[in-house]
């Protein structure tokens, strides 16, 4: 990245390591746990923008596909990326992509935000869940039952929460960095 300085690159890997440490920890309810990932993603892009967002999570990704256990569940290795949710692990690439160039473009603004985070996930689930019907051997709309429909609550809890304390933790950053 152009211009990407060392207080860029020390945030970067700071970021890296809160995902390592928090990601970990979920919630099995079936055959996707429940995980704080995308919370994190939406977390990262207001305290550090989404391109270093972005590179944090796919630094995070590189750690567990090496066999670090810092996935959901404490599990890592390459047969994650495989697996039937293995799609959702690359799928939030999108989210941090997309959500942060819209949260980005509407200047950090509430509801545009919300609805950049909708669409991001938006992406993801859609990509996540066609792999894990592949994966699966399940029709699509079988995957989305079991991939998608749990967390709907969840996740928009999580995009909720972080349009009320993303704001807030964007300004405490800027004093910061």
């Amino acid at each position: 990245m152009k211009n990407f300085s060392t207080k860029d690159m020390v945030f970067t890997a700071l970021f890296a390591a809160i995902f390592c440490i928090l990601a970990p920890f979920s919630i099995p309810i079936g055959e996707v746990p429940v995980s704080v990932t995308n919370f994190l993603i939406y977390i990262t892009i207001y305290a550090i923008g989404w391109k270093k967002a972005t590179v944090s999570y796919i630094i995070y990704l590189l750690l567990g596909f090496v066999g670090l256990p810092v996935f959901a569940g404490f599990t890592g290795g390459i047969s994650k990326l495989v697996s039937p949710t293995g799609g959702y692990l690359v799928g939030f690439i999108f989210t941090s992509v997309i959500s942060g160039l819209i949260i980005e473009k509407f200047n950090y603004k509430r509801i545009p935000n919300i609805i950049g985070m909708i669409i991001g996930l938006a992406i993801t689930y859609i990509f996540g869940t066609a792999w894990l019907a592949f994966g699966m051997g399940r029709t699509f709309m079988e995957a989305l039952a079991v991939g998608v429909l749990p967390f709907l609550i969840f996740d928009f809890g999580k995009i909720i929460i972080v349009a009320i304390i993303g704001p807030e933790l964007q300004k405490l950053m800027k004093k910061v960095a």
